[in-house]
């Protein structure tokens, strides 16, 4: 049986600025420690590509965005101390995507919304 899809994804690139790649990473373990802990993550972690960063994270609802954002924020303004924030997409049902419009209008998200899938 098929559940109701409510899963959404955030997904930022980030430039980091020459030679702050070790502050950066640093920033992004505590990230990753906070966010262990959240009860609507599904999965949270960095890659990167050269200065290139990317976070990789998904929860199981808008809520779940929102209530992560809340936790990591005084990180993340660190971190964009150090890194532009180059791209931002939120990827989710349109139901979900809706309650995020208002709150996070000030970081200019793409917003892609699931139309074709299914999760187990």
């Amino acid at each position: 049986m098929a559940l109701e899809d409510t899963v959404c994804s955030l997904v930022p690139y980030f430039t980091v600025q020459e030679g702050k790649m070790d502050e950066f990473r640093r920033l992004g373990e505590q990230m990753v420690e906070r966010t262990r802990d959240e009860s609507e993550v599904i999965n949270y972690g960095f890659s990167f590509n050269g200065r290139r960063a990317h976070c990789r994270e998904s929860y199981t609802s808008a809520a779940g965005i929102l209530a992560h954002l809340g936790n990591v924020d005084s990180l993340l303004q660190e971190a964009l101390k150090i890194a532009s924030l180059d791209i931002l997409e939120i990827h989710g049902p349109a139901d979900q995507l809706a309650e995020l419009q208002e709150p996070l209008k000030s970081l200019n998200p793409a917003y892609f919304t699931m139309d074709i899938g299914f999760r187990r």
